[in-house]
């Protein structure tokens, strides 16, 4: 199971940006697909989740209303868009996998997902 983080950069507060994380190795159907991030000096925190089949989503208050996660199916990836980016969102993302099932509104800890893509980074200037 390997999963692979891209599309960080660095964007002017207000703006929006597409994080993909590809998945390979895996059933991804029987999986579930989160997005952390990690400041520095600060501990990884949950940003997003996504059943890979099902579609449940669930969001930290920090960035409902603001991202989405998808699945692109062309692609074999699962996407976090980031709109109304604000300063405080500048982190190293992270996406991770786990066959844990979580209902909509879950803020699943980072320990329960055990397959780890390496981070991508997000900058804002404002």
């Amino acid at each position: 199971v390997q999963l692979q983080a891209s599309g960080g950069g660095m964007v002017q507060a207000g703006d929006s940006l597409r994080l993909s994380c590809a998945a390979s190795g895996g059933t991804w159907s029987l999986y579930t697909v989160g997005w952390f991030r990690q400041a520095p000096g600060k501990e990884r925190e949950f940003v997003a989740v996504r059943s890979w089949a099902g579609g449940v989503t669930s969001f930290a208050d920090s960035v409902k209303g603001r991202f989405t996660i998808s699945r692109d199916n062309a692609k074999n990836t699962i996407d976090l868009q980031m709109n109304k980016v604000k300063p405080e969102d500048p982190a190293v993302y992270y996406c991770a996998a786990t066959q844990r099932r979580f209902a909509s509104g879950a803020l699943p800890n980072p320990d329960v997902f055990g397959y780890w893509g390496q981070g991508t980074l997000v900058t804002v200037s404002s």
